[in-house]
């Protein structure tokens, strides 16, 4: 301990140092790498001013989700005043759905150009989760990157939490780099997936580092439920299609891919590599998830690059324990460099995503259910769909035991729209868009993606819209939310429809 280079605090000496109104940028790229000690900290504060009649809320910046430790924390305090961008704890969700917290979505790619372009203020602190620090300020960051090395910058002091549980050999795990801002930007230079163009550090003027908190907390990472028949038959209908445009000689061996996050991502992923007609495919991704890791060690993913090592607890201690065999083969960036357009759209990237909900033109949602109540948030789906070499999006046909159709007469509320979207895949089949009018686009979707028990008040609707170019019939066109806002069942819309 003597032997570290500033102050050791205690969380909560810690946490007494951030004052009311803050905005605080921290580490994290869903719960990996993510801030945890003086976060908790900062909430049990909040509880005890709030007892006392006095005000304590902050405004919290992140890379994307995080663990229960901060965002679950923070929410349950009534300490988050605003919040950018994604985020997916069920606590914080509910207070953006009512208004006690102000929730503002952005592309992930979006949030360092506009910290540093100034669009969303000041960062007056930066809490920093880190496995290793230099006394110049320099830090080895853990299993994320995120946003972390701009709040880094920016932040007017910092804090950092050095966690035991992640070792220093770390060191050259990721791959700094933060382009200059218009008008003076220049071309990213990465041109493959295994490149390297940044530093292993993270540099920070050490007259703003107030102060170290030790800590040796894991990261709340956990693990994704088993596959289904439904998920196992998307991942199926995902990898079938590409192994047939492979064989059409629209897929080059080398064109790497993006994955999102959660259990249909895991599943495609993993049909994909068991397919003997696609080869090992490179990863440049934001999430690094258990399936990566053991696609690694069978040779299926030589290499992956993201801005998060969001692998579980026993997973990651297998890394560690062989970290000779993974060093070479991961990298971790900045979002704004995970999540780059520019580089999506040089390396031709194969965007896999997630739709809660499409609709017969091919629009997606990806954030609002209903319309109205806020999910989780669009994420890095819109940095990599409109740009990608092809973009697919998946989703079950139904949720809710057939209650809910994910496919639409009109989509409730627009992430991605039909000009972005290319390929759709659900349990049923695959509706290749591209080249396809409106007409063609919407008997494309219901003859293949939607279920059977939806198509004829889907095809009840097309002929509701008459002659037109595009099939939009304002009286019907949300025939399906309304029925479900009614009878908490979309099947019900046959009665406005038929």
């Amino acid at each position: 301990m003597a032997s570290l280079p500033f102050p050791v605090l205690t969380a909560d000496e810690a946490a007494a140092l951030v004052p009311h109104a803050s905005a605080v940028g921290f580490s994290g790229f869903t719960p990996a790498g993510a801030a945890k000690i003086v976060p908790s900290a900062l909430a049990r504060r909040a509880t005890a001013l709030h007892a006392k009649g006095e005000p304590w809320r902050i405004g919290v910046l992140t890379g994307a989700s995080t663990g229960p430790s901060l965002d679950g924390a923070l929410a349950a305090a009534d300490a988050t005043a605003w919040r950018t961008p994604y985020q997916s704890n069920a606590t914080l969700r509910k207070n953006i759905n009512s208004g006690k917290t102000v929730y503002f979505d952005m592309h992930l790619s979006q949030i360092q150009p506009w910290l540093r372009a100034g669009f969303l203020g000041k960062i007056d602190w930066a809490i920093i989760e880190v496995c290793d620090i230099e006394p110049d300020g320099s830090v080895v960051l853990s299993t994320s990157v995120g946003a972390t090395n701009t709040y880094a910058r920016l932040a007017d002091k910092v804090i950092l939490e050095l966690n035991a549980k992640h070792p220093a050999f770390l060191r050259g795990l990721h791959d700094i780099y933060e382009p200059a801002d218009p008008p003076n930007r220049r071309h990213i230079p990465l041109f493959s997936v295994r490149d390297r163009i940044g530093s292993p550090l993270v540099k920070i003027d050490p007259s703003r580092i107030v102060g170290i908190v030790l800590n040796d907390a894991e990261d709340e990472v956990s693990g994704f439920d088993e596959t289904t028949p439904v998920t196992r038959a998307i991942g199926a209908n995902v990898a079938h299609f590409l192994a047939a445009e492979r064989r059409a000689g629209r897929l080059p061996d080398g064109i790497p891919f993006q994955s999102g996050v959660g259990n249909i991502a895991n599943a495609v992923i993993a049909a994909m590599a068991q397919n003997e007609e696609i080869p090992a495919f490179d990863l440049y991704s934001e999430v690094i998830q258990d399936g990566v890791i053991n696609l690694i060690e069978q040779d299926r993913i030589p290499f992956a690059s993201g801005t998060s090592l969001t692998v579980t607890p026993p997973v990651l201690q297998r890394i560690y324990d062989n970290w000779d065999n993974y060093k070479n083969k991961l990298v971790l960036r900045p979002q704004e460099i995970s999540n780059s357009p520019e580089l999506a759209r040089r390396l031709g990237v194969i965007a896999i995503n997630t739709a809660l909900e499409m609709d017969i033109a091919g629009n997606v949602n990806s954030t609002h259910v209903l319309g109205r109540q806020m999910m989780n948030g669009i994420g890095g789906s819109g940095d990599f769909t409109r740009n990608a070499h092809i973009s697919i999006f998946t989703a079950p046909s139904t949720q809710k035991d057939g209650a809910i159709s994910t496919i639409v007469p009109f989509v409730s509320h627009t992430d991605h729209s039909e000009h972005s979207v290319q390929i759709f895949v659900t349990e049923h089949g695959v509706a290749d868009l591209r080249g396809k009018d409106p007409t063609a686009r919407a008997a494309t979707i219901i003859d293949n993606c939607v279920d059977p028990q939806y198509r004829d008040l889907l095809r009840a609707y097309v002929k509701s819209c008459g002659s037109v170019h595009a099939y939009c019939n304002p009286d019907k066109a949300f025939a399906f939310h309304q029925a479900f806002a009614a009878h908490k069942d979309m099947r019900k819309a046959a009665e406005l429809l038929l």
